[in-house]
């Protein structure tokens, strides 16, 4: 099972920049950068909790869990 981050779907869903979230969370523009890609490896909660507060969401709103069909196969 894969984990996503949803940030980059949330902010345009919301027409909110990321740059306007690094100024309501606190963190840099390149953190939520960051989490905004496709390739993120690693997460903080602390971070994961800033953001959850900044946009009033649940942590399962801003996490998906896919089935990732290479792990399945092994």
């Amino acid at each position: 099972m894969a984990i996503k981050v949803r940030l980059k779907e949330i902010l345009e869903q919301r027409e909110m920049s990321q740059r306007k979230l690094a100024r309501k969370t606190g963190l840099t523009p390149n953190t939520i950068n960051h989490y905004c890609s496709e390739n993120i490896d690693r997460v903080h909660l602390s971070t994961l909790d800033a953001i959850c507060k900044a946009l009033e969401i649940d942590l399962h709103e801003l996490l998906l869990f896919e089935d990732d069909k290479e792990f399945n196969e092994e």
